[in-house]
């Protein structure tokens, strides 16, 4: 079934609809309905404008291209399998919420508590805003994104990030098998109580980062403004230039050019790592 320039406002309009295209369609209108394509399967919509609430829950196979979802779109994809969204505008809340095979290209988002609890998500360029984003979701990859965002990517499991930007705090919080690449990563408290995450030339901007972390490795990497860093931590690699204070290293063996200091646990300890100074040797 195609659809063309056509309004939808009642609830539930296009309800367990299969193989249907919906081109410079608006689900919208004083009706104000709900679930407009819920448990539908096989959706491909261009330029399509959604408003109302709860579009795609439990939906499978669907493709959004150059779609807007506004701010009065709550929740718009719940429960959904089979998700490809590409040069869309997403301003609802709750986006992306236990969702499976999600794919976001060249997007522009503003939702909080983006994509919880979702497994398969590819993002490849766009820019996306989210106070609380990936919790607890896994198999995530990442390409070119710039994102903006409190308590991003807590509780993941299995992530890799590549030629991006993070402006966020209290990022990778618990997050497990984690790899940035070629990145910047801006922001307080980066990765405590985290197990294996790795940071490949990369930059890491911010107070205290990856404390009370496990098997935290770093590749030729630049730490800017990193004070109190690492504290009772497992850290091994290399940092380039100058770490502001390191405190208690908990194990590994870290190397950098300069270390501004060296500070103890509160009860004296220097932990059990070694901190290697290139600039001391010479």
């Amino acid at each position: 079934m195609i659809y063309k320039n056509e309004r939808f406002e009642e609830e539930r309009a296009l309800y367990g609809a299969r193989d249907v295209m919906l081109e410079g369609c608006a689900f919208e209108g004083a009706a104000d309905g709900e679930s407009a394509l819920k448990e539908s399967e096989g959706v491909l919509a261009k330029d399509t404008r959604f408003a109302l609430r709860y579009p795609l829950w439990h939906a499978v196979g669907v493709r959004l291209e150059g779609c807007e979802m506004t701010e009065t779109c709550r929740a718009p994809l719940w429960y959904a399998e089979s998700v490809s969204l590409e040069n869309c505008r997403l301003r609802g809340v709750k986006a992306v919420r236990e969702c499976r095979d999600v794919s976001l290209t060249d997007v522009d988002i503003e939702s909080a508590e983006l994509a919880w609890r979702s497994r398969g998500i590819r993002i490849a360029g766009g820019s996306i805003t989210g106070e609380y984003a990936f919790f607890e979701s896994g198999g995530i990859k990442i390409d070119r994104l710039a994102f903006g965002g409190k308590y991003s990517f807590q509780y993941t499991v299995g992530v890799e990030i590549k030629n991006s930007v993070l402006k966020t705090k209290d990022a990778f919080w618990h997050a497990k098998n984690v790899t940035v690449t070629d990145s910047v990563i801006e922001g307080e408290y980066l990765g405590w109580y985290a197990e294996n995450i790795r940071f490949v030339r990369c930059t890491l901007r911010g107070t205290q980062p990856l404390c009370y972390a496990k098997g935290v490795v770093l590749e030729d990497c630049v730490m800017e403004a990193a004070d109190l860093a690492f504290e009772k931590s497992e850290v091994n690699g290399n940092v380039i230039g100058r770490i502001d204070s390191v405190k208690a290293l908990g194990a590994g063996t870290l190397v950098c050019d300069e270390c501004g200091e060296i500070l103890p646990e509160n009860d004296g300890s220097f932990g059990f790592g070694t901190l290697v100074v290139r600039k001391e040797e010479q």
